[in-house]
């Protein structure tokens, strides 16, 4: 696989993650870690069938320990994490400081053997960085940042960080089979009902319409996403990736405007601007290389 087609399967992701706050929405009242452990086990289970069907064993499993301690530290610590951040900080605050990971992995890659940050990178992602604080506070309005919500904001600077060390330390592992993100997603399951039990009242699904939801949520941004993510953030281009992943709250925005459930503002349209322009920056060599 090349590095551009493995930069656009990991672009698919991020075309998922746009779906999230549509499908959660149609969840209905389902408290955050139960609906964690339902699409996490859903995405897991079905990643175990895929992989029994076309090999016949699970000795994929077969990882060292630090592939299972990064992986299932990524997925169940970044969500871990989110959810503490908007139980305890108000939502629009704790969601504009979690979206610095896509500006956190674009700086960490410089890190990485054989990747080079550039200026045009930096800018890109703080470009898509501001388009994506206009839509989480609709434009300024919804932030109120205040000390008495410190520990909402820590929670949030940890779950960036949790999910940009993973995406760009993933590269370490870049020989390891992107099918062991199931195992991943199972343990994550696991944690997330013990979450559950601790501190949630149970509220299950109350209608077919709303399965169906969590079902969309378990195969698409909380599954299939986390494969094409490791393969993108493995083999492709991290630092485009990573700009490019301030197209997730624009295009679940439009996905919401689409569906019914926001309104189209100027706001959304600068921050499209912002965002896709950013994208373009930070994603101007392999666009020139392509042609």
């Amino acid at each position: 696989m090349t590095r551009s087609t493995a930069t656009l399967v990991g672009l698919t992701a991020i075309l998922m993650w746009a779906t999230l706050a549509t499908l959660a929405t149609a969840s209905g009242a389902v408290p955050p870690f139960l609906l964690s452990a339902l699409c996490f086990g859903l995405s897991g289970i079905v990643g175990l069938a895929a992989v029994r069907i076309r090999t016949g064993s699970f000795s994929v499993m077969r990882q060292p320990p630090g592939v299972w301690a990064l992986g299932i530290a990524g997925l169940f610590g970044y969500h871990f994490f989110y959810f503490t951040a908007v139980k305890t900080a108000p939502p629009a605050d704790a969601s504009l400081i979690c979206y610095l990971w896509p500006l956190l992995i674009v700086v960490l890659s410089g890190l990485l053997p054989g990747e080079r940050l550039r200026a045009h990178h930096i800018v890109g992602a703080l470009a898509g960085l501001v388009g994506a604080g206009l839509i989480v506070t609709k434009g300024g309005t919804a932030l109120n940042l205040s000390a008495d919500y410190a520990p909402g904001y820590a929670a949030a600077v940890a779950a960036a960080v949790i999910w940009a060390v993973y995406s760009v330390a993933s590269r370490r592992y870049a020989a390891v089979p992107s099918a062991t993100v199931m195992g991943f997603c199972l343990a994550a399951a696991v944690l997330s009902a013990l979450c559950h039990l601790a501190v949630e009242t149970t509220v299950w699904p109350a209608s077919a319409t709303e399965w169906l939801a969590i079902a969309g949520l378990g195969l698409l941004p909380l599954g299939l996403a986390f494969f094409t993510w490791d393969v993108g953030v493995k083999h492709g281009d991290i630092q485009v990736l990573g700009a490019a992943a301030y197209a997730a709250p624009l295009l679940s925005t439009l996905l919401l405007v689409a569906v019914g459930f926001g309104e189209p503002t100027w706001t959304l349209a600068i921050a499209c601007l912002l965002i896709s322009g950013g994208g373009v920056i930070a994603a101007k060599d392999m666009i020139w290389r392509r042609r």
